[in-house]
């Protein structure tokens, strides 16, 4: 049960990401734009970063030509009909993803596993959209994925083993390290993840500290490679939201509940690098602190 060619759904930064991982790898994919408009965008955010790597010398070139020769771009759905693994890397809504499970689910062939990379969404919701359970499974990759070792594999209680060990084995592949979950709102890693970034805000909203005092705290005393502010502009602001609304829907800890900071940030559309600012001003060099906050 070899995975020799793959479809994502999802021409994003963690798409793309993927995408270029799995070509490196010697595994043909095929992206597939999920809104409407060019698929040019994903292909040249490839195209440069993979121009980037040969100018650093870290990619020759010929090597950088099989990569993209193993990589195309459309925007229809039934480019997953020959795939042995589809996988779903789009806006983390249950019902958008339900809607185009049973979509792909109708078009692929039934060799094909479908896979989810949501962070905290109901694998078993999903797959129920689907006439394949036993061929349905999530796969969590962490941003960047190029650089990020962690892929936390997510079978249901109707996966098939066989169906798991082959996405174990593509993992593997693809240098990753997998790690098996249950089906879980939140898996491992948001689940501890996300209240410690909603603290962080929390401790905004109370003065505890400034954001960069808050940031090189846990940076320099615990060691961690970024503060929970930067990291939660990183993964963006809306995203966090959607994270913590989903395992406190679920949990009802006081701890994973959205603050009202972060809620009010992302009706602004203030959301982080993707946008620009977010606890940070990014249109400076290097960041600074968005003033605005600190006067809240």
């Amino acid at each position: 049960m070899g995975i020799a060619k793959i479809a994502i759904l999802g021409g994003g930064q963690m798409g793309a990401g993927v995408a270029q991982v799995a070509a490196t790898a010697g595994i043909d994919v095929v992206m597939i734009k999920a809104t409407p408009g060019p698929v040019d965008k994903a292909r040249s955010g490839i195209e440069a970063d993979l121009t980037k790597l040969v100018e650093r010398g870290k990619l020759d070139q010929s090597a950088r030509d099989a990569i993209m020769g193993r990589l195309s771009f459309t925007d229809r759905l039934d480019a997953a009909a020959d795939c042995d693994l589809f996988l779903e890397s789009i806006v983390e809504k249950l019902e958008t993803k339900r809607e185009k499970f049973a979509e792909v689910d109708r078009l692929a062939g039934p060799q094909c596993i479908l896979a989810s990379n949501t962070s905290t969404l109901s694998i078993t919701a999903m797959q129920s959209a689907t006439k394949r359970p036993e061929r349905f499974i999530g796969l969590h990759f962490f941003n960047p994925a190029g650089a990020m070792k962690l892929v936390e594999v997510i079978p249901t209680a109707t996966t098939n083993q066989a169906v798991t060990a082959s996405v174990i084995g593509f993992v593997e592949r693809l240098g990753k390290t997998p790690v098996l979950v249950k089906d879980e709102t939140g898996f491992i890693v948001n689940r501890l993840l996300t209240p410690y970034m909603l603290d962080a805000i929390r401790c905004v909203e109370s003065g505890l500290a400034d954001i960069r005092g808050i940031d090189t705290a846990m940076h320099l005393g615990a060691n961690h490679p970024m503060g929970p502010l930067a990291l939660a502009d990183y993964i963006g602001l809306d995203v966090v939201l959607a994270m913590s609304e989903n395992l406190y829907a679920t949990f009802k800890h006081d701890c994973m509940e959205p603050t009202d900071l972060l809620r009010h940030l992302v009706a602004e559309g203030v959301l982080g690098r993707k946008t620009k600012l977010g606890f940070y001003d990014y249109s400076q060099r290097p960041p600074a602190p968005n003033k605005a906050l600190q006067k809240r």
